[in-house]
């Protein structure tokens, strides 16, 4: 049976946002030992003990130990939804390191390589956790944390990756060990603002005299719906339609030109919401 196309779709965009976390692991964290939390994190502060074994492999040894923790302590359900982002992770970071190896930081601008060490893996995992899917790792850890100890996941997790930044500290000296602090609260926020701009709708308020031809172009050209309403202008005291529909940014624009060819007369206004709930819209749409 071939794959559904959304189903796909899906799979390739885990595969992207997985690929660019490994990229920002493997170019910045690892050569300037940026312990940001994490498995990574873990495997970057383990290789200053044992500087043969690759990043990668010490991250896959990790999950697999973090993902029978969490098949025996949170059940089946949690180990599946966490296994494929985890070993993916690993294994595109061992590739990476086997294949692409640094012999140390790319440029001498560390503040540069921290800003993209933050970016480029929280933009990974923003486009993991829109398609409901997660890089694994110390999240289990949170979780099994969360459910002995009663503390909020968040918690959870804060705490674990702060442990891990402190390790670095202890390892590397003082300076890895505020850039690993800084980078732990820092890809808090770039992850929120990622996932915040990738989930940004535009709710549509359209006033025209081509309601029906505008209620058809979204219906049938985008595959959206609508509500139609009757009203009455204030000023003319004249009987209106007014046209309501939540679309993409890329769908908005789209209907935004059609109007304009259609009826320049068209009062249109358009706003930005970041949350739908209701049917067509779904966390991994």
């Amino acid at each position: 049976m071939k794959p559904s196309l959304p189903s796909l779709q899906r799979f390739l965009i885990i595969n992207l946002g997985v690929f660019l976390v490994a990229l920002g692991i493997h170019l910045f964290r690892t050569p300037n030992h940026f312990a940001f939390g994490g498995t990574s994190g873990l495997a970057i502060v383990i290789t200053r003990y044992f500087p043969n074994w690759p990043v990668g492999g010490l991250m896959l040894a990790a999950n697999i130990l973090l993902l029978l923790a969490g098949l025996v302590f949170l059940g089946p359900k949690s180990a599946r939804d966490s296994a494929y982002g985890s070993l993916a992770l690993s294994i595109m970071v061992w590739a990476l390191d086997r294949f692409f190896p640094l012999g140390g930081p790319l440029t001498n601008q560390k503040i540069l390589e921290f800003i993209y060490a933050v970016f480029i893996p929280g933009i990974g995992t923003a486009l993991v956790f829109r398609q409901g899917a997660t890089t694994g790792g110390t999240d289990v850890l949170a979780q099994i944390l969360s459910k002995f100890f009663h503390w909020k996941i968040s918690v959870s997790l804060l705490a674990s990756d702060f442990a891990i930044a402190l390790w670095a500290g202890l390892t590397f000296g003082v300076e890895a060990c505020l850039y690993s602090l800084l980078g732990v609260c820092f890809k808090s926020f770039v992850l929120d603002a990622v996932m915040e701009s990738l989930q940004i709708y535009k709710i549509m308020t359209i006033i025209s005299g081509e309601y029906l031809a505008v209620e058809h172009y979204i219906l049938s050209e985008l595959g959206r719906s609508a509500t139609v309403h009757e009203a009455r202008g204030a000023y003319t005291d004249q009987p209106l339609h007014v046209v309501t529909t939540v679309l993409s940014r890329g769908q908005a624009n789209a209907l935004r030109l059609y109007i304009r060819g259609l009826d320049p007369l068209a009062f249109i206004t358009v706003s930005s919401t970041s949350e739908i709930i209701g049917n067509g819209f779904s966390t991994g749409e």
